[in-house]
């Protein structure tokens, strides 16, 4: 059966302040408040007062934040590709971006040159890094299982850490995995 699939409707993420929320995504990024659900009880039937905001990108997904006062949130320093939230522009708009952010004073990191996409970088009122991409012409290839050979690298990498001693439940720590392959920077340069 072909994947049923059809996309990502939105991905969601607590908030601090709905409102500092709503400035950086609406007024800065450009993407339109969509919805506000005030919700008094969740689906496990616990009673909690929280807001649902819902920011629409131009395919029609949503970008969706939780603000619960009543609960702590503390954003967790990580490291920025635990988690990060990647969102494609076209190659102008980046450029855009960059010198928007620039005027208001904004933190921006790049444009970094990833040879199949290029991208800047941004932190949101919450903490999360949020990543502008565009598309470059050697996009499609690069992320083309038939001429890429994804499976083969997944199974070299698997392969090479397991050979190492590092299984899937096993503690970071200091380790260097041999696989053979070229290694290449966040910039795509040679390592």
């Amino acid at each position: 059966m072909a994947p049923q699939i059809k996309g990502m409707h939105h991905t969601a993420f607590r908030c601090r302040d709905s409102e500092a929320t709503r400035e950086f995504y609406e007024d800065f990024l450009e993407l339109p408040l969509a919805e506000a659900l005030e919700i008094g009880i969740t689906k496990t039937g616990r009673q909690e007062q929280y807001l649902h905001t819902f920011y629409r990108m131009a395919n029609g997904s949503f970008m969706a934040f939780f603000e619960c006062p009543s609960m702590e949130f503390e954003f967790k320093e990580q490291h920025d590709f635990d988690m990060h939230i990647a969102l494609e522009v076209e190659l102008d708009y980046l450029h855009y971006m960059k010198d928007k952010a620039t005027r208001q004073g904004r933190e921006c990191r790049g444009p970094a040159d990833h040879t199949f996409i290029q991208s800047i970088y941004f932190r949101d009122p919450n903490g999360y890094v949020v990543e502008l991409t565009a598309k470059t012409e050697a996009h499609d290839d690069a992320v083309d299982p038939s001429k890429n050979g994804a499976r083969e690298k997944l199974a070299r990498w698997t392969q090479a850490k397991r050979d190492a001693g590092y299984g899937p439940d096993a503690e970071p720590g200091n380790i260097r995995i041999e696989t053979g392959a070229e290694l290449h920077g966040t910039a795509g340069e040679t390592l």
